[in-house]
């Protein structure tokens, strides 16, 4: 289906409604949210479904996040427009697409070759120029282009990855959820400092595990 400017305009006034009621109320992460067609990040099915505060499918197997938890992310994240973030678990590529709004460069990965594909296709369509999307194993990171000022991981590890930690600067911020993939898990901020890593828990999540290596999906 096709939105139409009114239906698009209704639906994210909804949805900004229904996230300033979970305290996402960072104007500019609102804002973010409402630059970004959710939609656009969807197969044709479910895009009437765009604007509900829910996680969707996505190809090969995966989910696009419900707004609140992308909010909630971003918001942990402490994101300026000077800094260099790194996405693990790229996805449709809604997340990047938020990001670009409030960071200087994105750099994403996705295991899966073809949601990278449509995630690449999807970002260049909106003109997100600042978002580079590549094909790899996110635990490994992008050790060309680190170190990055904030670290966001989409799946869910037992503990944080060293690999990355090492690839976040000092003074840097990483948000990523952690505990058993077939559990509750927590989402924590780690901040690096001079003298070491400062833990904060957030929030209770449930994210698909992360997975090293690249998927073998069909059609590769």
């Amino acid at each position: 289906m096709t939105l139409t400017a009114e239906e698009r305009t209704e639906g994210m006034m909804r949805l900004v409604f229904a996230l300033r009621s979970k305290g996402i109320i960072d104007a500019r992460i609102l804002d973010a949210i409402e630059k970004t067609p959710r939609e656009f990040f969807l197969d044709r099915a479910f895009q009437d479904r765009a604007f509900e505060d829910i996680p969707l499918p996505i190809a090969c197997g995966q989910t696009i996040s419900q707004p609140s938890v992308v909010g909630l992310m971003t918001g942990a994240l402490q994101v300026t427009s000077r800094c260099k973030v790194l996405e693990v678990g790229a996805g449709s590529g809604y997340q990047a697409a938020v990001l670009a709004r409030l960071a200087r460069r994105v750099y994403a990965i996705e295991r899966h070759r073809p949601l990278a594909r449509q995630a690449r296709a999807r970002i260049e369509a909106l003109a997100l120029s600042t978002v580079s999307i590549m094909t790899g194993d996110g635990a490994l990171g992008w050790p060309e282009q680190a170190p990055f000022d904030r670290i966001l991981v989409t799946a869910a590890a037992e503990d944080p990855p060293r690999v990355l930690l090492d690839q976040l600067r000092v003074g840097g911020i990483m948000v990523l959820p952690v505990g058993q993939s077939d559990e509750m898990q927590q989402l924590i901020r780690i901040s690096k400092t001079e003298a070491g890593l400062d833990y904060q828990e957030l929030a209770d999540v449930r994210f698909v595990p992360l997975l090293s290596d690249i998927a073998k999906d069909e059609g590769d």
